[in-house]
């Protein structure tokens, strides 16, 4: 299955989109699934950092932990699930627009999956996704355009 690929223009800078969407505390603020993510440890986000996030699909909830592979502010960054039956595969892009004053971020994910989890796929996590993606950024860019007014 090919990775879902969503894409939205922002009004804030990159450096202000890369530093919201990288910050596990912001998570659950934006994604619809997301009910907490904290970080594991006490250093910044960075190449190597992982953290614990907490999924609810449908009435179920699932934890994982997801570890940063990749990352190059305000530009670009990485980060695959590492345990669990279904991992995460998301990559983030974000470009200057209009001289670096607006932002178009592009977010793309796809799953790996484990056991259980290459039934839970393609039959619920996928679709559940697919439609969560277009909202998820919708929410994000609302909450970042309203900040900055």
């Amino acid at each position: 299955m090919s990775e879902i690929r969503e894409t939205i223009d922002i009004s804030r800078r990159p450096e202000e989109v890369f530093s919201y969407v990288t910050d596990p505390s912001h998570l659950p603020e934006w994604q619809e699934s997301a009910v907490s993510a904290q970080p594991l440890g006490d250093t910044p986000m960075a190449v190597g950092s992982k953290v614990a996030v907490t999924r609810r699909v449908g009435k179920r909830e699932f934890p994982m932990t997801m570890q940063i592979t990749e990352m190059d502010p305000p530009r670009y960054w990485h980060m695959k699930g590492i345990d669990g039956p279904v991992r995460g595969d998301v990559r983030g892009t974000i470009e200057p627009l209009e001289g670096g004053t607006r932002s178009r971020l592009t977010l793309a994910l796809d799953f790996e999956s484990h056991g259980i989890g290459k039934v839970l796929v393609p039959l619920v996590v996928r679709p559940h996704a697919r439609k969560e993606m277009p909202k998820n950024e919708q929410r994000l860019k609302g909450l970042l355009e309203r900040t900055a007014a």
